[in-house]
């Protein structure tokens, strides 16, 4: 999305830009939905494929490895090759990766269909960011259609959470990813006729070998968290070493293949700089320990507490509400006080929420300990991300500024594939531990299922202590790293560009 900025086609508006936008908010919606959507049936999906403790982060990582990786890549292939073209197929892709996972009859089919769904969601979002930087080229008009984009990101997984619930509860928990197919068929119809091609000049090479080696390392990483958390395996059995070290070794290659190429998917000029280097640094922890956190407490809902996958989408909404009230808090005080305070505040409460969930127990009240925790973190995650946001454009130049908002997203998604793979290893390695320390003295069948389900909730509860140290060292990373004054933040129509 690197020339996204400046179309070359022509500053007028265009007539059916307004329609156009509800074409786009329909597919951005359809990828929102499916961050959220997926974690409400992944118990049910786990029993029904019969997926192990150490493989069930695959649903996740699968998609958000994918996403991330090829997220940059997907910025220049919609630039050059057509924002139309390559949203449509985007969504035509989307459509056919959902069908395929709904479709599984295997955890490995599952997760090769996720992994389907991230890569053509890379395709998907960055076009749909750039159609709309095109088509709105007046300031005010372009903030509007920003704020709905927006909204629709910050409410779209509220809605996954409920539609998630509903579905796999009343119909089946397929229909959490064959949903997509109506979704994407109707923005395919409505697109083809109501949104226009446009498309930038210039360089127009691509840097496939640089998201392959990217993809690859990352995709090694987890697999070596995965591998330690097989029992026969452990951190330090030869699979797990050799994974991770091949995994490091492929992002060193990365780093060398961006430093050399003439047009690299991520300029390291970009990251280079001091604050965006600590946002992006800061975005990838907080990303780590949320994504990760929040697949444990959907499990402990529906595992430990009992709660059906309704319930459990409605338990889980507090996130969601603390997030947006923060978010228009944040809003209106990053031009006061600036990005820093916020940028420490935030991860200091997610942290402090995170912490108050390693308490859970067998009997946890949702009102006095789940939801408040919850709403915090929501509040913590908001006063994060907004200022965030801002920081990845401080300085850009023009024709890097769909690169540097598109490394923000990128960063969390990655951040969060590794912080879901991390911490489901040391979940479900606790898990395995207090199970064979206490089953053993268990005299009866309920006593036996009753430490089962202790030992999940301690396993979680490591979940959720790593978890909060991630996010808190955000915190000190943001406090050392941002330098950024107030003064220096872009103005308020350039925020709006990020995705």
């Amino acid at each position: 999305m690197s020339n996204a900025e400046h179309p070359v086609e022509t500053n007028a508006p265009h007539p059916r830009r307004w329609v156009a936008l509800g074409v786009i908010a329909i597919a951005q919606l359809m990828v929102v939905l499916d961050a959220t959507i997926v974690n409400i049936a992944l118990p049910s999906a786990q029993k029904a494929l019969d997926i192990t403790d150490a493989d069930r982060q695959w649903v996740v990582t699968a998609y958000t490895l994918a996403f991330g990786g090829l997220l940059l890549l997907g910025g220049r292939i919609a630039d050059y090759w057509g924002r139309k073209r390559t949203f449509l197929v985007g969504a035509v892709g989307f459509a056919a990766a959902s069908a395929l996972g709904g479709l599984a009859n295997s955890g490995e089919m599952l997760f090769a269909a996720r992994a389907l769904q991230g890569a053509f969601g890379a395709l998907l979002a960055p076009a749909s960011l750039a159609l709309l930087t095109v088509l709105f080229t007046e300031a005010k008009e372009r903030a509007k259609a920003f704020a709905v984009y927006g909204a629709i990101a910050g409410g779209g997984s509220a809605v996954g959470l409920l539609l998630g619930g509903v579905l796999t509860e009343y119909a089946n928990w397929r229909w959490c990813l064959l949903v997509n197919i109506p979704v994407a068929l109707v923005a395919l119809a409505l697109a083809i006729p109501l949104v226009p091609e446009s498309r930038a000049h210039g360089n127009t090479t691509y840097d496939i070998p640089g998201a392959i080696v990217v993809t690859l390392g990352l995709a090694s990483l987890v697999y070596g968290f995965t591998e330690a958390a097989k029992p026969d395996e452990g951190w330090d059995s030869a699979t797990t070493l050799a994974f991770i070290g091949a995994g490091v070794v492929l992002l060193v290659v990365f780093v060398l293949l961006q430093a050399r190429a003439r047009n690299p998917l991520l300029p390291l000029r970009i990251v280079a700089d001091r604050n965006r280097g600590g946002a992006y640094i800061t975005s990838a922890l907080v990303g780590a320990g949320l994504f990760g956190a929040f697949l444990f407490l959907i499990l402990y809902l529906q595992n430990v507490l009992g709660y059906t996958p309704l319930e459990a989408g409605f338990a889980s909404l507090p996130v969601t509400v603390g997030v947006l009230i923060s978010a228009v808090v944040a809003s209106n005080l990053l031009p006061k006080v600036g990005a820093k305070p916020m940028m420490i505040l935030g991860p200091i409460l997610g942290a402090g929420a995170m912490y108050s969930l390693t308490f859970i127990g067998l009997d946890t009240s949702f009102w006095t300990h789940l939801m408040p925790a919850q709403l915090v973190l929501g509040l913590g995650l908001g006063f994060t991300f907004v200022p965030l946001s801002s920081l990845a454009l401080i300085g850009v130049p023009e024709h890097d500024a769909g690169a540097a908002s598109a490394a923000l997203n990128a960063t969390q998604q990655v951040g969060g594939s590794l912080g879901t793979a991390l911490l489901n290893t040391i979940a479900t390695g606790a898990i395995t531990a207090y199970a064979t320390t206490h089953l053993p003295s268990a005299t009866s069948p309920q006593e036996g299922q009753k430490v089962g389900l202790l030992a999940q909730v301690d396993g979680y509860s490591a979940a959720f202590t790593w978890a909060a140290v991630m996010i808190l060292v955000a915190a000190v990373v943001a406090g050392v790293m941002i330098k950024v004054r107030k003064e220096d933040l872009p103005a308020e129509g350039t925020v709006a560009h990020v995705g």
